[in-house]
């Protein structure tokens, strides 16, 4: 039996995993307020930059929609303050990482959060995600479904 998670407070809206573009794309046509998440680690294989301009394109793109992003670090606390640096104010970083509560202090001194694990979401990579989606963004990680959730 699965465990429903509840998001931490500052994720307002259900959370989906994008991949890229297309999948940011894809998930903002629906139309509902959401919460973009990058996959686990992306900081330290795509970069803040890479992240940054995947949703300042897709926010420019659907610009009616409201959009929250969160970039996963790691346990990476030098590319989590780069990033908080870039502007990215919602963060995942490990509590194992080197400097946790400062980088959370910092984080929340510029309006930010860090999460300590990942919010649960709907990955645009898994099996049959987008026709998950619509429900998923209806009823979130307190839904029917569980499926879907990383």
């Amino acid at each position: 039996m699965k465990v429903k998670q509840k998001p931490p407070p500052c994720i307002r809206h259900p959370a989906v995993v994008v991949h890229g573009l297309p999948d940011a794309r894809a998930v903002l046509a629906a139309g509902r307020a959401v919460t973009l998440l990058s996959a686990p680690g992306a900081a330290l294989y795509a970069g803040c930059g890479w992240w940054r301009a995947v949703i300042g394109r897709a926010r420019a793109e659907y610009a009616d929609v409201a959009v929250d992003d969160v970039l996963d670090c790691a346990d990476a606390s030098g590319l989590a303050l780069g990033a908080l640096r870039s502007g990215q104010r919602l963060i995942v970083l490990e509590p194992v990482a080197p400097g946790w509560q400062s980088v959370a202090s910092i984080a929340a001194s510029l309006g930010g959060a860090v999460l300590a694990a990942r919010p649960p979401a709907l990955d645009m990579a898994d099996h049959g995600a987008a026709r998950r989606l619509h429900g998923w963004l209806h009823t979130g990680p307190t839904g029917d479904s569980g499926d879907g959730v990383s």
